[in-house]
């Protein structure tokens, strides 16, 4: 059994629990429910920010903890200020040692687009994070079939929510299609053992349909690395280890930028 095999499996477990806990009505009735979220595309494009979609991530699977230390709240701000098109928030709480409240926390202190980073496997989830503030909702191809992949995108979309898919590889993409997209990620990490190669972007750059914004994510810890990923087609660059690794993330996102703005 994989990584991955284990998470959705304790991922349901989750899900069941939740269900018990907060009704759908009580979501719908939350805070943040009936917003208007941000438009993913609007700030992914312009051009006074960076295409960057900061992670914040407190630990993973293959790398232990990365940073246990600082608030969601100021990292977030941090990137917002240094030119972040979105923020992405795990709220995996076994694996990644996130948690709902941090996809609040950080609503609460930015104006920018908050990605709710889990593993999406129920309409529930989807509800509960338009409940929790995002604006854009990730599915995984790589657990999802094809016509679930469609179903929560509808209902995504009917929420007014963004949808970002992320795959791995070829077959993934082109069975995973469909119209309510707004985005497709390539995860440069494998999800089977989570190693990861750079050069699965670069691969299947030209595969995806020009209807969406394309965006890389993982292995990118260099600033010559989004240049050569620009200049391939993508729009956007998921960024988080490389910045939650060091002491004060927000710095190690300004310092990036800094250089970003000189190539």
């Amino acid at each position: 059994m994989t990584i991955l095999d284990k998470i959705v499996l304790r991922k349901k477990e989750e899900v069941a629990l939740a269900k018990q806990a907060v009704s759908v009505q009580q979501l719908e009735a939350g805070l943040h429910f009936k917003r208007n979220p941000y438009i993913f595309k609007d700030f992914l494009l312009d051009e006074q920010r960076t295409g960057i979609i900061a992670e914040f991530k407190r630990r993973s699977p293959s790398k232990g903890i990365i940073n246990d230390q600082v608030k969601v709240a100021d990292v977030t701000q941090a990137y917002a200020a240094a030119g972040a098109s979105a923020l992405s928030v795990l709220t995996d709480i076994d694996f990644f040692g996130g948690h709902t409240n941090d996809l609040l926390e950080a609503r609460a202190a930015n104006e920018i687009p908050v990605l709710r980073k889990d593993f999406m496997i129920d309409e529930y989830q989807v509800i509960e994070a338009k409940a929790l503030g995002a604006d854009i909702i990730l599915l995984i191809a790589a657990i999802l079939t094809p016509a679930e992949i469609k179903n929560l995108s509808a209902v995504a979309k009917n929420l007014g929510l963004n949808v970002l898919l992320e795959v791995h590889n070829e077959q993934e993409l082109e069975r995973s299609i469909c119209k309510d997209l707004d985005a497709i990620g390539v995860n440069n990490r494998n999800l089977a053992d989570f190693t990861v190669n750079i050069q699965t972007s670069f691969d299947l750059v030209n595969q995806i349909p020009e209807d969406f914004m394309k965006i890389s994510e993982s292995a990118i810890s260099a600033v010559e690395t989004i240049k050569e990923l620009k200049t391939a087609g993508f729009n956007g660059f998921l960024i988080g280890e490389n910045f939650m690794k060091t002491a004060n993330p927000g710095q190690a996102m300004r310092d990036f930028a800094g250089q970003l703005i000189s190539v």
